[in-house]
């Protein structure tokens, strides 16, 4: 499993750490991933993603998983952000058609 974040795609950093007597090694500066459930009201249930709190911020004021996708370009998606926009748009042009 990628250490990359589902919705924003920040991933690991390398940089060096630096001692006082200016020795540097190399290390790696990984992303905050929180493994958590989202809701889409399109699909009708969760979906599990691995998002930074950053992300789940942009998702929050945006109005949703299903609003944040529908409004994000898809190049500035993730594969599975775009693969998870296309079932919510699919589900919600059935919803559309069921109510018409």
């Amino acid at each position: 499993m990628t250490r990359r974040c589902d919705i924003t795609g920040k991933s690991v950093l390398s940089g060096n750490t630096v001692s006082h007597a200016n020795n540097k090694s190399r290390r790696r500066f990984l992303p905050n991933l929180q493994d958590s459930a989202l809701q889409s009201d399109a699909l009708g249930h969760s979906v599990k993603l691995r998002v930074t709190p950053r992300g789940l911020a942009t998702i929050e004021q945006k109005g949703g998983l299903d609003a944040f996708l529908l409004d994000t370009p898809n190049r500035k998606l993730t594969d599975e952000a775009r693969t998870l926009k296309r079932r919510v748009a699919k589900a919600a042009a059935r919803r559309e058609a069921k109510s018409a």
